[in-house]
């Protein structure tokens, strides 16, 4: 089975791979955009919830290459901020992809605020020119008030989930990965591809 991952995050692909492999078997071959194009296909992620931007990207990179396309689309939620950042996630800081600032913006918007409640959600989708699935995944836990750990991206530095004493950057890939919001959506999205294999 090939199957193109609609990402060029180092880090996000890795997590994607391990977790797909484990799934599927080394059999599974796994793409990304920079295998097989010569350009970069920017994505306006223009959408006002996970599920759009998700669905955005799937569509596009599917009618580029015509490969079963995986996209996904991941928030912090966080309680005490309305949910927010939510969709805007990457860029809540003002610059996409900036994680220290991002990071730094959350910490200084909760500072004195007991309420830390947050989680991560994660919506997949998967098309292929024939069907297109949606699978989610959530993981509850807090915000941290100090950063801590050095491994993972994004929030994982300040995001402990509940159940554990390690932040998700202090966690080894394996153990994030089995609990993990994206880990969970890909576990799911193997459900709904299952079920619906059996309804057709």
């Amino acid at each position: 089975m090939k199957v193109l991952l609609a990402t060029n995050n180092k880090h996000k692909l890795s997590e994607m791979q391990s977790i797909l492999i484990s799934v599927f078997g080394e059999g599974l071959e796994i793409l990304i955009p920079s295998d097989i194009l010569d350009a970069a296909l920017e994505v306006d992620e223009t959408g006002t919830t996970l599920e759009d931007n998700a669905y955005l990207k799937a569509i596009a990179l599917f009618s580029v290459t015509l490969i079963p396309t995986i996209a996904d689309d991941t928030g912090l939620e966080i309680i005490a901020l309305d949910n927010q950042p939510g969709v805007k996630s990457a860029r809540y800081s003002g610059e996409h992809g900036n994680d220290a600032a991002n990071r730094e913006k959350v910490l200084n918007e909760l500072s004195g605020n007991s309420n830390r409640k947050a989680q991560f959600r994660t919506v997949i989708c998967f098309h292929d020119g024939v069907r297109t699935l949606f699978a989610e995944g959530i993981c509850k836990g807090e915000i941290l008030e100090n950063e801590r750990g050095s491994a993972g991206f994004g929030y994982d530095a300040i995001f402990k989930p509940d159940n554990s004493v390690l932040s998700f950057a202090e966690m080894p890939a394996s153990e994030k990965n089995a609990i993990s919001h994206r880990g969970l959506a890909l576990q799911e999205l193997v459900k709904v591809f299952e079920g619906y294999n059996n309804v057709e």
